[in-house]
C-alpha cells in the first residue's frame, strides 16, 4: 500500500492539534491502519501512549506489524487483525483515529485488496462513526480524514450518531485546486461553533507551502 501525501499531512495535522491542547492521550485506537502510518507519527509524539491499530487485510496489517517493530516506539504500538465491527475492544480510548475508505458507492476497480483499500463494502462511514461512538471515551476526541465532496453526507452521518465536530480543516491539492479532503477533529459533548481553517499543500509553483512544511518537516527528510 502507498503512502499518501494527504494521509501524511492529516497524521502531522493531527499531532500538531494534539500538543497545541497539552492534553495527556494514553490509549489511542487507529481503525483501518493500513501500513500504520498513523500509528507511528503518533507514537513518535508521544512514546508513553498505548497505541492499537486494527488492520482488516492480512497483507497490510502484517506490513503494519514489520513497520511498528522496526521503529523506535515498537513498546507503544500495538497491530491487530480483524474486522473493527466484530473486534470486542477491552478499554475506551481517549482518541479514536481513522483514514477511512473514500469512495462509497462509486465504481470499483477488478483488484480485490485495492478495493478493500479504497471503496466500502468492509467498513461504511456510518460503521465508522458508530465504531467511534462504542469506543471513545466520554471526554475523549477523534480525527478523521475524509473526501470534502461528501461534506455534507458526513455532517447529517455526523449528527446522526450524537458527534459533534471541534474543528475541521479543508485541503486543497494546491492553491489553485478546489478542495478535496477534509480533517475533522470532534468529540462526543459537543462545544463551541466549529473552527474552519485551510490548508494548500502546494502553491504557484508546485513547491511545499510553508504550511504543509511546518506539519511535515518533523516527519519528512527532505522538507
Amino acid at each position: 500500500m502507498k503512502v499518501t501525501t494527504d494521509a501524511c499531512l492529516f497524521g502531522a495535522w493531527a499531532v500538531d492539534e494534539l500538543k497545541s491542547k497539552n492534553k495527556k492521550i494514553k490509549n489511542i485506537l487507529d481503525i483501518g491502519t493500513g501500513t500504520g502510518l498513523l500509528t507511528l507519527l503518533l507514537a513518535q509524539n508521544d512514546s508513553e501512549s498505548i497505541i492499537d491499530g486494527i488492520e482488516i487485510d492480512k497483507e497490510a496489517f502484517e506490513q503494519a506489524k514489520e513497520n511498528a517493530a522496526r521503529s523506535n516506539w515498537n513498546n507503544s504500538i500495538n497491530i491487530l487483525h480483524g474486522d473493527a465491527r466484530q473486534f470486542s475492544f477491552a478499554k475506551k480510548y481517549d482518541l479514536v483515529i481513522s483514514n477511512p475508505p473514500f469512495y462509497e458507492n462509486e465504481l470499483q476497480s477488478g483488484n480485490e485488496k485495492k478495493n478493500i483499500a479504497h471503496h466500502s463494502e468492509s467498513l461504511l462511514l456510518d460503521d465508522l462513526l458508530q465504531l467511534i461512538k462504542a469506543n471513545l471515551a466520554d471526554k475523549g476526541i477523534f480525527y478523521l480524514l475524509l473526501p470534502y465532496k461528501r461534506k455534507d453526507n458526513i455532517e447529517l452521518l455526523l449528527k446522526k450518531n450524537n458527534l459533534f465536530i471541534s474543528k475541521k480543516t479543508l485541503v486543497r491539492q494546491s492553491v489553485n485546486h478546489g478542495y478535496f479532503r477534509m480533517m475533522i477533529e470532534g468529540n462526543l459533548n459537543g462545544g463551541e461553533q466549529p473552527g474552519e481553517t485551510e490548508i494548500s499543500i502546494k502553491n504557484n509553483e508546485q513547491q511545499y507551502t510553508s504550511e504543509f512544511t511546518e506539519l511535515l518537516k518533523d516527519y519528512y527528510l527532505y522538507l
